[in-house]
């Protein structure tokens, strides 16, 4: 079968970046926003990238959706600016400084001099404004770059205080607590974003622990996979419809090397249906109780004078 000639040369690139110097030349984006100034606004703040950091894919999938809304909008006649931002406080600017000067802790950011590591942070976050901008461009998305808000800025710094002031004088603040994941290097709280910035998936070691009941000879076997949480553990969970099984150790186990265990005439307690994949150990079943039966009973602390122990 013969192979069609083509009726001529396409080259999509060439016809992009044209089209997009054309666009530049006669500033058609503010043209756009001009010709519809008398519209009704349509408020769009662009959710700040930090330029410390490449701009990868996702970015440009999130933008296409921003540029939909916006074009959508402006053919509706509305009044649309399209604000452009840049995120530059935060934690993941810090750290990344950090981790380029070589600072460990915040006794480190202190010797090396504070004003000093502020002005480093404070260039860090340009490092990759040229990849941004060039990415905004060729991606046709249409955001006002030259006039951005910038957070580090005093202007921004200051509506900050200025919104808070006004929720403030209409009693929409109140004092509260909330649980917050810590930082012990940089000795601060993380906001769920900054610690979904740095999210992935580990494996770590999970332990099983032996909590000895007090006026009890027997104690109850738990399974945790956050073995660092021990020294604060005030309590354990049980189900109380759970049926959970009473043994006592007759034979220690064959074939089986591990740190712990359990001696010859110990008791523990455990759940029933876990019993056969759990112990290793020849044991005698004492009795079955429900987790209602527990509920109420005290247990040694595992790392005694740790936590206030409660009345």
């Amino acid at each position: 079968m013969p192979v069609p000639s083509p009726a001529g040369e396409f080259d999509p690139v060439k016809l992009e970046t044209e089209l997009l110097a054309t666009w530049k030349k006669e500033e058609t984006f503010n043209e756009s926003v001009q010709a519809r100034k008398n519209g009704d606004p349509f408020i769009f703040l662009e959710g700040p990238p930090t330029a410390n950091g490449k701009p990868g894919i996702h970015h440009v999938v999130a933008r296409t959706y921003k540029d939909l809304v916006c074009r959508w909008k402006t053919m509706q006649g509305r009044f649309v600016e399209r604000k452009g931002g840049w995120d530059t406080h935060g934690l993941p600017v810090e750290i990344e400084v950090q981790k380029k000067l070589g600072l460990k802790s915040n006794q480190d950011i202190i010797e090396y001099g504070m004003e000093t590591f502020n002005q480093a942070c404070r260039e860090s976050v340009w490092t990759y404004e040229g990849a941004w901008r060039e990415m905004t461009e060729r991606m046709a998305y249409w955001c006002d770059l030259d006039d951005p808000y910038v957070t580090l800025h005093n202007p921004y710094v200051e509506s900050c205080w200025w919104a808070i002031k006004k929720m403030f004088e209409q009693d929409l603040l109140y004092l509260g607590h909330k649980v917050l994941p810590y930082c012990p290097s940089t000795g601060t709280s993380y906001s769920s974003h900054e610690v979904a910035l740095g999210y992935k998936e580990v494996e770590e070691p999970s332990v099983y622990v032996k909590f000895k009941l007090v006026e009890d000879d027997a104690s109850i076997l738990a399974w945790t996979t956050t073995p660092w949480t021990l020294p604060g553990n005030v309590g354990l969970a049980v189900g109380p419809d759970v049926e959970y099984v009473r043994v006592k150790v007759t034979k220690n186990p064959e074939k089986w090397e591990g740190h712990g265990g359990a001696v010859v005439g110990e008791e523990l307690i455990l759940a029933k249906d876990l019993f056969k994949e759990v112990i290793r150990h020849h044991c005698d079943e004492i009795e079955v109780i429900k987790g209602s039966q527990l509920v109420g009973m005290a247990y040694e602390p595992l790392f005694p004078g740790a936590v206030e122990r409660g009345t």
